[in-house]
């Protein structure tokens, strides 16, 4: 027997049997679960309008509002209708034209990024996009960052339950775009940590330090790694950007949880991974939230205020990565964030949300590993700041992120006109992968070094130097 749940402000309606957990029904519709279901985070609260939900242990903890419950740990009981806290979240795709050999068939490139999932079906005679597809990742229903999947996935009950969620759900996203035609080639590419999980592999070496994987490559279409937490999609973003034909120092950065770093040019790439933490993602912000309905995405100062945009409109119930950038520019602004990161006050934005002093803090560790990372690998090069010619900034975030905020924090030490959003690079690479020769790649990565930050002492100075934000009176 079938039940029915109403997710609000939604309106949509979902089958499922009783019993069924709310963390499998809620995934798809941005419900976040940061600590993979146990209980701690608090990110994954519903509140239940009618019907019954059993809120399983710990689910219906005292410090949870009147009528709220955890979806990590309720199952559906009977009939209900329930409101939920996340709803829509744009995923970057790509586009982009790019040069390749024309050949027949219809192949499909994947970006398996840690949160979203985007699948193209790409005409291989034309170079044409044929059909988009994009997903939330179902592993985030075990953790929202890639070491609590890790943890997880150390047991091999956790490592078959991650694989097989995320080839479900890439099966049926292929099956989407191609109905009962398979395709003549697949490209996925993602970060090392997705690797494991998508071959169902051992994490064991990603777990602890020196974080060394002993898996760069795999027969399933996946794109080869660089090494460390620096995955194929830094690859493909290297690929994308054409970094690696350029006789120009640049810098390609990937802005998320692990922060990866590439300086360099066609005769030498450094690559590493620095641990910025989720702050870019909204992750351990107070009221941090991915970038989706109800999130201020924009801030800046208004008079002795600060006017806030939210997206989708309507009041902002959190803040994501773009929007803090842009309120902690606007604190230093005003004044109301010293340079070395001192909040008196909490900083008031909108609808009675603040930042806090620990919000700022995460700022400044997410901000500082970044700058740091890059900083230290000019270093290795003999190179400054002022001779980088581009810099790309790939990724969802980079793409939104204001440059003249992230300037302003620290976290981009480049004028702004060499910095450019460089969209879906890895999404893009996929592509060029399936027309590219496999010399081109391993061309990539003869000339791509992985570089362990966490050893380099040049790194723990940067990190520290970083972490203040720039005083303009200094």
């Amino acid at each position: 027997m079938s039940i029915a749940i109403r997710l609000e402000p939604l309106g949509t309606q979902v089958k499922t049997e009783p019993g069924a957990p709310l963390r499998d029904l809620l995934l798809p519709f941005g419900v976040e679960f940061p600590c993979g279901g146990k209980g701690r985070c608090r990110r994954c609260r519903v509140r239940v309008l009618e019907g019954d939900v059993d809120p399983g242990a710990g689910g219906d903890a005292a410090d949870l509002e009147p009528g709220c419950m955890l979806a990590c740990r309720a199952r559906a009981a009977a009939n209900a209708t329930l409101e939920i806290g996340q709803f829509e979240a744009p995923i970057l795709a790509d586009d982009r034209p790019f040069s390749f050999e024309p050949r027949p068939g219809r192949a499909i490139a994947i970006d398996l990024g840690t949160t979203t999932v985007v699948a193209q079906l790409v005409d291989l005679a034309t170079g044409a996009v044929l059909g988009v597809r994009t997903a939330l990742n179902p592993q985030a229903a075990w953790g929202a960052d890639v070491m609590t999947r890790i943890e997880h996935a150390l047991h091999p009950e956790g490592r078959a339950r991650l694989r097989d969620a995320i080839h479900a759900a890439l099966d049926e996203m292929i099956a989407s775009l191609c109905g009962n035609r398979q395709p003549d080639a697949v490209a996925i590419c993602g970060n090392t940590a997705m690797l494991h999980l998508f071959d169902g592999l051992d994490p064991t070496p990603l777990s602890h330090a020196p974080f060394e994987p002993v898996h760069l490559e795999s027969p399933n279409g996946f794109l080869p790694c660089i090494g460390g937490f620096v995955g194929s999609d830094i690859l493909a973003g290297i690929v994308a950007t054409g970094m690696h034909e350029s006789g120009d120092l640049s810098v390609l950065i990937d802005l998320g949880t692990n922060g990866e770093v590439v300086v360099g040019n066609r005769e030498r790439l450094l690559c590493a991974s620095t641990a910025a933490g989720p702050a870019f993602e909204g992750g351990r912000i107070s009221r941090g939230m991915r970038a989706s309905t109800g999130a201020i995405s924009e801030a800046a100062v208004e008079g002795d205020g600060i006017r806030c945009t939210v997206i989708g409109g309507g009041p902002a119930r959190g803040i994501c990565g773009s929007g803090l950038v842009d309120a902690v520019a606007a604190g230093l602004d005003l004044g109301r964030i010293t340079p070395r990161g001192r909040t008196p006050q909490p900083l008031e934005l909108a609808d009675g949300l603040a930042l806090t002093q620990a919000d700022v803090r995460e700022l400044q560790l997410a901000k500082a590993a970044i700058a740091g990372g890059v900083r230290a690998l000019l270093h290795q090069l003999g190179a400054a700041p002022a001779d980088v010619r581009r810099v790309w900034l790939a990724g969802a975030f980079g793409n939104y992120v204001n440059r003249a905020s992230a300037r302003r924090i620290g976290l981009l030490e480049f004028p702004e006109e060499t910095v450019e959003p460089a969209g879906n690079t890895a999404l893009l690479g996929a592509k060029i992968a399936l027309f590219a020769p496999d010399p081109t790649f391993r061309g990539v990565r003869v000339i791509a070094r992985h570089v362990p930050l966490g050893a380099d002492p040049a790194f723990q100075d940067a990190y520290v130097d970083a972490m203040p934000f720039p005083d303009p009176k200094a």
